[in-house]
């Protein structure tokens, strides 16, 4: 008989330790899967970062007088340099995305602009590195959500509690990215 409780208990560890073993392991991938989509994000950012020069290049002697924006350009580049965490590189890439979109506005004031190829093929550049952006964004806040599912509910949550995991916050817009910019063509 004591064979058998010797035995079961056993069996009951060992069950109970491939079960923390696998959830472990589980909740690993999870949230290295987060890790690897914010890397596809700051891929993309990067891809932004570098067609901007040559944009600003592009458009720079024709437009002078518009010092503040490239200024602007110019911070948000060192802002997204010095950046160490998700919150501040997401703040800086808004602050980006801010200054770019006001460049884009103000060449529509310079018809001459528009008849340069190297300009329209960078703002085409520009634009399909936006969407780029934008899908990795979703499907970072995608993997977040699963990874938090996963470190809430039973029982990944005590999972999570016994090897320190916690929730991964989402990418969160800027707040002035919910108003569209005005684009006044007629001056």
């Amino acid at each position: 008989m004591k064979k058998i409780i010797i035995g079961g208990v056993i069996g009951f560890v060992l069950i109970i330790g491939m079960w923390l073993t696998s959830s472990y392991n589980t909740m690993v991938k999870a949230n290295l899967a987060v890790d690897t989509q914010w890397a596809q994000v700051e891929t993309q950012y990067q891809r932004r970062f570098d067609l901007i020069p040559s944009l600003v290049g592009a458009v720079k002697g024709i437009m002078k007088q518009e010092t503040t924006v490239f200024t602007a350009i110019a911070e948000a580049r060192q802002g997204y340099a010095g950046a160490r965490t998700v919150n501040e590189k997401a703040v800086a890439a808004g602050q980006m995305e801010s200054a770019l979109a006001r460049l884009l506005v103000i060449t529509e004031n310079y018809p001459q602009l528009r008849s340069i190829e190297a300009v329209t093929n960078l703002q085409t550049q520009l634009e399909g590195t936006e969407n780029r952006v934008s899908v990795e964004r979703t499907r970072f806040n995608d993997i977040v959500g699963s990874f938090n599912v996963q470190v809430s509910t039973f029982p990944g949550n005590l999972m999570a509690k016994i090897f320190g995991f916690e929730k991964r916050p989402f990418f969160k817009s800027a707040e002035s990215a919910e108003k569209a910019p005005v684009v006044d063509l007629i001056q």
